[in-house]
């Protein structure tokens, strides 16, 4: 459809019941109402079957369509309507932890221990970080600084050859010995 005019004399066609109005108005829109709802719920199958439904419900209500505002505009909304009541529907029900679960040998209560604070995992974090960072400055210059760039300031092979003037090919290869090394020694802590 070329113009908001035409899509208006296809909706007021449809409303008579023209068949193939119909059919103009799907194939028009049904790629960008698929994009729509496939991104809400991320699944094709799912989309392809929330399509369909968004078009049951905007060809059973569209005498309700206001022509002032586009009919894309009101289309996709039923779409993502559609889209976010189906992830509704859809919700695992959660399970009260203040609440007795009901078995059929009775009523158990549930636990859960709480690790929120736990020193003794904290103390191994740490001493883990700290070897790490020893093994890290153990290393040779030029393993140390390839390896410094690329995982503590997260910059692309690109980026550190440009940084050392050095190939990309010098760089992955640099990055792959200085992880063999690393490796090497911390197995051995």
């Amino acid at each position: 459809m070329s113009s908001i005019d035409d899509e208006s004399a296809v909706i007021v066609a449809a409303l008579a019941g023209d068949q193939k109005a119909y059919a103009l108005l799907l194939e028009t829109h049904r790629a960008a109402v698929f994009h729509i709802v496939n991104r809400i719920v991320h699944n094709d199958e799912v989309a392809r079957d929330l399509v369909q439904e968004t078009f049951m419900k905007a060809f059973s209500s569209l005498a309700s369509y206001r022509s002032e505002f586009r009919f894309s505009t009101w289309l996709y909304k039923i779409a993502a309507n559609s889209s976010i009541d189906h992830l509704r529907k859809r919700r695992i029900q959660a399970l009260s932890l203040d609440s007795p679960l009901e078995t059929s040998d009775g009523q158990m209560e549930i636990e859960v221990p709480d690790e929120t604070n736990n020193p003794e995992l904290v103390l191994v974090r740490k001493q883990q970080r700290f070897s790490i960072e020893e093994a890290i400055a153990s290393l040779p210059h030029k393993y140390r600084e390839v390896i410094v760039y690329r995982h503590k300031d997260d910059k692309s092979y690109e980026e550190i050859a440009d940084l050392l003037g050095i190939p990309v090919g010098t760089v992955k290869a640099r990055i792959f010995r200085a992880r063999e090394l690393l490796k090497r020694k911390l197995k051995n802590v």
